[in-house]
């Protein structure tokens, strides 16, 4: 059986996730509209002490649980110190890479519900100023936040309400080209949230039921390898929905859905990836199989913390992950394919 998922929904959820901020940890805005999506989809959002959200699906057979990943938090800053002169300092929240978000737009959280924007600039921001604008390294050191504030003091920093810890989000700068494309920050890893919305909406329409009871869960902490630490004991089969990668030493492609067979901890299970192979074999999907170096998921950070479950990964390959990213629709539509024959499998 072939499996039918809307391209346009896919975008229109890429988009609407991708624009609403949730760097590490951070909720407030992504968790209201995940309850309108799945509300609208005819589904209820739960929670665990984690924050990470669930959508539980009832399956054919409710022997078994079998538990579908796709984390909603992205890569971030934290506010370190207010310097004396206003600008913040920086820690980064995951593998953030200076070099490709120097002068982005910025958004600064606060824990009392206000929103300020702000610039990312290095230290040494100018060629008209300093000898080593162009050869400063951009690392966590010698960055900074500048605030779209008339601030020039810690003091009057902190009298706009911010403070040590508040989050940053970096602008995701979404765009859909005619050809398909999708060019953002951040597709790593809405996209396949996206995907998991898709595939939910279609089994609605259609009234199916997965074969096995499904938990589809959305962590908040992946990009700093906990995200998948914690899974309810029901759960035998964790599948993680994340980046495929791209470069020399690898087979994918921003067409194509990317099983992965290892990550930088642990070889997937071996039936269950090849369960999975098959399945893009006979859904006749574009697909590759891969090895990833400097890289993880949540079903290998469940494995790590010990849970009892079979793990295996797959996603839409990215190009220029934790940079401004781009990803093929088709890739997409393809990784939302595998998931829904996945899901109706024995």
């Amino acid at each position: 059986m072939n499996y039918h998922v809307e391209e346009a929904t896919i975008e229109r959820f890429t988009r609407e996730l991708i624009e609403t901020p949730s760097p590490v940890s951070y909720y407030e805005e992504i968790h209201p509209l995940m309850e309108r999506i799945a509300q609208q989809l005819g589904y209820t959002i739960t929670y665990d002490r984690k924050r990470t959200a669930y959508i539980r699906v009832e399956g054919e057979d409710t022997s078994k649980t079998i538990c579908v990943g796709a984390h909603l938090d992205t890569i971030g800053l934290m506010i370190r110190h207010i310097n004396d002169n206003g600008t913040l300092a920086l820690r980064n929240l995951g593998g953030i890479n200076y070099n490709n978000i120097e002068g982005c737009s910025v958004q600064v959280h606060t824990r009392g519900g206000t929103t300020y924007t702000g610039l990312l600039a290095c230290t040494s921001h100018s060629t008209h100023v300093f000898d080593d604008a162009r050869s400063a390294v951009r690392e966590e050191s010698n960055m900074m936040v500048i605030l779209d504030e008339l601030v020039y003091s810690a003091q009057e920093v902190r009298a706009l309400g911010i403070e040590h810890g508040d989050i940053i989000s970096i602008d995701p700068q979404y765009h859909y080209t005619e050809s398909g494309f999708i060019k953002s920050r951040f597709i790593d890893d809405k996209a396949a949230v996206a995907a998991v919305f898709a595939v939910l909406e279609d089994m609605k329409k259609t009234n199916r039921k997965p074969q096995y009871t499904t938990l589809f869960a959305f962590p908040l902490y992946e990009e700093i390898g906990h995200g998948g630490a914690y899974l309810p004991e029901d759960v035998s089969e964790y599948v993680a929905l994340d980046i495929g990668l791209i470069g020399p030493d690898y087979c994918g492609s921003e067409t194509k859905v990317s099983i992965c067979a290892k990550d930088n901890y642990t070889p997937y299970d071996r039936a269950l990836t090849t369960k999975l192979i098959e399945l893009a074999k006979a859904q006749e999907l574009s697909y590759s199989v891969d090895v990833f170096y400097h890289y993880g998921t949540d079903a290998s950070a469940a494995i790590r913390s010990g849970n009892n479950v079979y793990a295996a990964a797959f996603g839409m390959g990215c190009f220029a992950s934790h940079g401004m990213e781009r990803c093929h629709i088709s890739s997409i539509v393809q990784t939302a394919k595998l998931l829904y024959a996945y899901l109706m499998s024995v």
